[in-house]
Parts: structure tokens; C-alpha cells; sequence
């Protein structure tokens, strides 16, 4: 593999990885309505403000999501919306499966 392919694929990968949490795609979901303040997510999420701020980070050093300060307050938006047609992507793979499934019971 041609070292630009590689750190193409790696950087995708970085991007899917900050995606493989539960609690990350929760956040992408929630911002997808817009912007919104740390304290409300963590009061959405229902974990601790280091954890949720640990999961921020990392969304934003994929580049998944920006931040502005306001104050002693920190919003979060979606950088790249289209992040959202992922979801999209998802929910397909989860429906041919469920019906691979069916019909291999059928």
C-alpha cells in the first residue's frame, strides 16, 4: 500500500473509531438538532462531566465536531453534518441483517 493510501485509511479509521461508541453516536445524534452546551449533554448522557468531555474530545480530534467558548460555557456542533448519513448507513446494514436472519429461521 502507497504511504498517502495508508494514512488516507488511517484517518477514516480514526474517524469510524471515535463513531464505535454508544455513547459518541448519542452526542453526534443529539447535535444533529444543533448546537448544544456540554451541561446539556451531560445532563442528557447522565455520566459525569470528565467522562462526557472525554467523549467530546475525542469526537472533536476527528474532526466530527467544533466547539465555541461562550463564557465559562463550551458548544458543541456537528462540523461535518453529512456524519449524519452514516446513521443512515447504519440502520440499512441493521435492517438487511435482521432480514438475512429472518429468512435463514424461515
Amino acid at each position: 500500500m502507497e504511504p498517502n493510501t495508508k494514512a488516507n485509511f488511517e484517518a477514516r479509521a480514526k474517524v469510524l473509531k471515535a463513531m464505535g461508541n454508544a455513547t459518541r453516536l448519542f452526542i453526534v445524534n443529539e447535535l444533529a438538532d444543533g448546537e448544544k452546551c456540554v451541561c446539556e449533554l451531560q445532563e442528557k448522557i447522565g455520566s459525569d462531566m470528565s467522562t462526557v468531555s472525554k467523549h467530546l474530545s475525542v469526537l472533536r480530534e476527528a474532526g466530527i465536531l467544533a466547539s465555541r467558548k461562550n463564557g465559562n460555557q463550551v458548544f458543541y456542533s456537528l462540523r461535518c453534518p453529512c456524519v449524519l448519513q452514516f446513521f443512515k448507513c447504519i440502520e440499512s446494514v441493521l435492517r438487511t441483517s435482521a432480514q438475512d436472519t429472518i429468512e435463514l429461521m424461515g
